[in-house]
């Protein structure tokens, strides 16, 4: 950010008040994430607004799926801060307005608020297909049982699997698990869908009735959406924005006709060449 910008500053807690009034769904300030000397983001700012789909595009080991796993708190961040819904996801209140450490408690409630699809399915192979769905909305959400089964019963007609409901992972083919996977991160009425390249895992015939099905959910519903791809064609479908990432950086960042059709930087025209 600019160094006049009144989010440029030293302490988390003299940021958060900014931050926050920003309005944006999740903001990234001056993140950093780095494993001993290797540094995976450098000192990263990302704004994504209310029902806004935003692609990140780039090179494996760029540090995309990074950002999704920071927002899922499956990794702690090294400097920075993050926040969604105006919550600072890796601080939490302290005494006399100060900031300290967030506890696993306190950033389960904001991840309540994040669905994700990862690139392996990820399903409990001791459950069938319905309990699947709804072991996180009864436990996590607490959702009478009997209401989270028709939630689940609509979204697996959704992804038209409810003839599937009483199997089990091992029965479904790759396909099929990973609209059960899609399925279980909406069960959770997120705000925020995150997409960890979810068809990289599926044999080739199968990955356009999931890209589909997400391109539907795109189109339908009022859900924001942060998507990591090297799906080129659904990105351009889907993104409102795109954002090209190399070395924990971002390069360029514009809508899908102005990165496919225009990119500016030779960094984003030298990958596009080499994946379209």
């Amino acid at each position: 950010m600019a160094t006049d910008d009144p989010l440029q500053k030293t302490n988390p807690e003299d940021r958060v008040p900014d931050a926050a009034a920003s309005g944006h769904l999740v903001v990234f300030d001056e993140v950093v994430k780095r494993y001993g000397d290797h540094v995976v983001l450098d000192h990263l700012d990302i704004t994504v607004d209310r029902g806004q789909h935003v692609t990140l595009i780039g090179p494996s080991g760029s540090g995309k799926t990074t950002i999704l796993r920071l927002l899922m708190t499956l990794e702690q961040i090294s400097g920075g801060l993050i926040l969604v819904g105006g919550r600072p996801l890796s601080h939490m209140p302290g005494p006399n307005g100060s900031l300290k450490p967030a506890s696993e408690k306190y950033q389960r409630d904001i991840r309540k608020q994040i669905g994700m699809v990862f690139q392996q399915f990820n399903l409990f192979p001791n459950m069938n297909v319905l309990q699947n769905i709804t072991e996180a909305p009864v436990n996590v959400l607490g959702l009478d049982r009997a209401e989270a089964e028709g939630r689940a019963e609509e979204l697996l007609d959704m992804v038209g699997l409810r003839e599937k409901i009483k199997s089990h992972p091992t029965q479904l083919s790759g396909g099929q698990q990973q609209r059960v996977a899609i399925a279980r991160a909406l069960a959770m009425r997120p705000e925020i869908l995150l997409l960890d390249e979810v068809t990289s895992a599926l044999d080739p015939e199968l990955v356009a009735g999931v890209l589909d099905l997400l391109r539907e959910i795109a189109h339908t519903t009022d859900i924001t959406m942060l998507c990591v791809t090297h799906e080129m064609n659904f990105a351009r479908d889907i993104s409102d924005r795109v954002m090209m990432f190399d070395k924990g950086k971002i390069v360029e960042s514009g809508t899908p006709e102005k990165i496919f059709s225009e990119p500016e930087n030779d960094r984003t025209r030298e990958f596009l060449s080499a994946v379209l």
